[in-house]
């Protein structure tokens, strides 16, 4: 006759894991830096870049079919692997993947300033897209796990508005760092951010 085993009790239960400490108000802030910062730039560089294509067709005698690449690689890219890299984000590390697909994208766009070639920059942009696309769909969730439940609707508030402010003003200021300092400079701008 088999022995019947004991439901868990308060008493025999196994022990839960500990707690992690909740952020502190510094991490939050870095984070929702970190987080309006990206959320600005990717949408910035998207409406930017329309601005210049006229520049860049004439530097490189490339016609309209093929400075359309130039917008549609970096979209294309972010779409296509936005999921992807939000499913090796759940397995290696929201964090890890949000850096890393910030240094890939620091890396692109100074490709991109630096490309001697069309070639050369549709690739540069194709990566940029790929960084991008490490860092779009993390943002919200990064400032959903550092901030507790009564502030997320302010943070994340604060981030979609940093999406459509980067598109509002992108054709304005890439216009006139274009006119400005050549359309190279629109790249240089987002490797400090």
């Amino acid at each position: 006759m088999a022995k019947a085993t004991p439901a868990p009790s308060p008493d025999n239960a196994p022990p839960s894991p500990p707690a992690l400490p909740p952020p502190r108000r510094r991490e939050r802030a870095a984070a929702l830096v970190v987080a309006v910062t990206g959320s600005f730039l990717m949408p910035f560089m998207g409406a930017s870049i329309s601005v210049a294509l006229p520049a860049i067709g004439q530097e490189f005698d490339l016609g309209a079919l093929a400075l359309s690449w130039l917008a549609t690689g970096y979209l294309l890219a972010t779409a296509i692997f936005l999921v992807p890299f939000g499913r090796l984000a759940d397995i290696y590390g929201r964090n890890r993947m949000y850096l890393f697909g910030n240094i890939v994208y620091t890396i692109a766009s100074a490709g991109c300033a630096l490309a001697p070639s069309a070639s050369l920059l549709l690739a540069a942009r194709v990566l940029q897209g790929l960084g991008a696309a490490m860092m779009v769909g993390l943002s919200m969730a990064l400032i959903a796990s550092v901030f507790p439940p009564g502030e997320r609707g302010r943070v994340l508030g604060l981030t979609v508005a940093a999406v459509y402010l980067g598109l509002s003003v992108g054709p304005f200021v890439g216009g006139l760092l274009t006119h400005g300092f050549g359309w190279r400079s629109l790249f240089w701008t987002s490797v400090p951010l």
